[in-house]
């Protein structure tokens, strides 16, 4: 096990690409790391560098403090777990999870010890003569994995290893590195660009957008303060409402197209109260409908067995609202598309306020 840092991390392509910007973090001995964003943001980059495959152009990575920047892949006591699993399709389960440490010259007792262990650890043992084709998808993926245990590295990278299988196998799958990785406690870095994972798995997460750290923390500190709007409208499913609103005197709040607000001057966040335009956003989740309150125009309603989506707009601005659907079964009849409701964001944290220049968080 290890500790992992990165020293304002910055990797430019030929033609001065930038596509990772300066990113620092120090990883803690046996801590669970997600990288998380959508395609294109440089979760995968900033992996690879970690691995070896990509150069590091500014910074360093350093390993129990010691720099890694200018160490082969083989020398950097890795491990790593691909999306597409990266088996030998002519070798057996046994010889895939043993090959690695045939290259170590390890004994062929030693090899069939660790080999069997793992095994047991990932119930592949009763799999361990038949070759990848012979398996399903969630078990290859299992031997990708006992593939990189064996080696028993200092740091476990993981680039995408669910996004081959299906819904159902992904929980299923999530579950078991979790179990893995309590028991293993092995330090590790998995990128993703699926939030449903990174919340789930977590110990702390590094919320990409476009090569930037937008935010770096733990699922629920990044879910109750995002740091900027990117990170409130890609962390939460549905994500965060976020209207842009105008801040009149006394903290009357108006949207673009002029609909009043009715949200109190105490609810305002204070650097945003000096603002004359900001953005205020809210969880689809802290809503309650409501006699007076914000009115949403309703375009459809999703029924989700006991819960709801309304989707509607507010003026031009298109919202969701989640609500229990038992919550409001005396008044359904008025969740219709065309007819306005009313709703008030719901608890004492139930707003949240961003410049609207920077799109940064104001409180």
């Amino acid at each position: 096990m290890a500790t992992l840092s990165f020293k304002n991390v910055k990797k430019t392509y030929p033609g001065n690409v930038a596509v990772i910007h300066g990113i620092s973090m120090d990883i803690k001995d046996g801590e669970f790391i997600v990288i998380v964003g959508p395609s294109g943001c440089g979760k995968s980059t900033l992996m690879r560098m970690v691995a070896g495959l990509e150069t590091v152009t500014e910074g360093e990575i350093q390993i129990d403090a010691h720099s890694i920047n200018h160490l082969e892949p083989a020398q950097r006591d890795i491990a790593m777990v691909f999306q597409n699993y990266a088996l030998y399709p002519h070798m057996s389960v046994f010889d895939n999870m043993a090959y690695g440490l045939k290259i170590r010259k390890m004994s062929k007792e030693q090899i069939k010890e660790r080999v069997q262990q793992t095994a047991e650890i990932l119930e592949l043992s009763h799999l361990l003569e038949r070759r990848p084709k012979q398996l399903s998808g969630g078990q290859r993926q299992r031997v990708a994995m006992g593939r990189a245990i064996v080696r028993e590295p200092k740091v476990f990278l993981f680039d995408e290893p669910l996004s081959n299988l299906d819904a159902k196998l992904r929980v299923q799958m999530r579950l078991e590195i979790q179990k893995l990785h309590r028991r293993l406690a092995t330090t590790s870095l998995y990128v993703t660009h699926d939030q449903v994972e990174a919340m789930t798995l977590a110990q702390r997460m590094i919320v990409m957008n476009k090569g930037i750290a937008e935010q770096i923390g733990t699922p629920m500190e990044v879910f109750e303060r995002p740091a900027s709007t990117f990170v409130a409208s890609f962390i939460g499913s549905p994500p965060m409402n976020l209207l842009n609103v105008n801040i009149g005197i006394e903290g009357k709040i108006t949207t673009e197209d002029g609909t009043v607000l009715p949200i109190n001057h105490s609810q305002i966040a204070e650097q945003a109260k000096n603002k004359k335009q900001a953005i205020m956003g809210f969880r689809p989740e802290n809503c309650a409908l409501h006699d007076t309150g914000i009115p949403v125009k309703i375009e459809m309603v999703e029924i989700l067995g006991s819960e709801q989506l309304i989707h509607g707009q507010v003026g031009n601005t298109n919202i969701v609202i989640r609500q229990n659907i038992h919550a409001n079964a005396q008044g359904q009849e008025q969740l219709k598309p065309g007819n306005t409701i009313y709703v008030v964001p719901d608890g004492s944290h139930a707003l949240h306020w961003f410049d609207a220049e920077t799109t940064l968080r104001l409180d």
